[in-house]
């Protein structure tokens, strides 16, 4: 999981997004994904390894970059659901609780990736977001709400794990996963996001 966009709602500021977009992909099986990333190493000149920081970023790739890595994992057997949240319609003591907020928009997702039975049940489900905070207590924090929400809800226990993108390659593709769909929303363009339209099993939006 990973997420584009910010959750600043001063829209005087040029910076500040319209949207906060969230995307899951879900598989029974990471060894495909983490191979995406390799494919992409092995494809750089030398040139490009020596300035590359040594994690794919979807927003500082060349667009041949992107556009391979979005080719290679429409490929493969993946899931992906995806949330946009309209900042513009936020309820006022959201924009306050911020963290509240996106605790709450992760949870959303969660529950319909088990819903709709996107990964197998009758096994431990891992659960492996990207690390957006330093604040050990906030990670504690949505650790904590997302175990608790799956067992009352459905009575499930999952696994979760906070890595960064250097720890977890996958991370590294759904970071171009998401990015394309915030650009979609963000800036009209949908030409990254049409690439996943076979793999795409949900697409909504929060406070539409």
């Amino acid at each position: 999981m990973d997420e584009s966009g910010d959750l600043g709602f001063d829209f005087t500021k040029s910076k500040t997004s319209k949207h906060f977009v969230v995307s899951f992909i879900f598989t029974t099986d990471k060894k495909p994904i983490d191979k995406i990333v390799k494919k992409i190493y092995k494809g750089f000149s030398k040139k490009e390894l020596k300035g590359h920081p040594g994690t794919l970023h979807a927003y500082k790739e060349k667009p041949v970059t992107r556009i391979r890595l979005l080719r290679s994992l429409a490929e493969k057997d993946v899931h992906i659901l995806t949330i946009r949240l309209n900042k513009q319609k936020v309820y006022t003591r959201l924009q306050d609780e911020k963290h509240v907020l996106y605790n709450y928009v992760v949870n959303i997702l969660l529950d319909r990736m088990i819903s709709k039975k996107l990964v197998p049940l009758d096994h431990e489900i891992c659960f492996v977001a990207s690390k957006r905070e330093t604040n050990k207590f906030l990670n504690e924090n949505f650790t904590a709400y997302l175990k608790k929400q799956t067992k009352n809800n459905h009575e499930l226990d999952i696994h979760v794990d906070i890595k960064t993108p250097a720890q977890e390659k996958g991370l590294q593709v759904v970071d171009c996963v998401v990015w394309s769909f915030f650009r979609k929303y963000e800036h009209n363009d949908g030409s990254y996001a049409e690439i996943l339209k076979s793999k795409v099993i949900e697409e909504n939006s929060l406070f539409p």
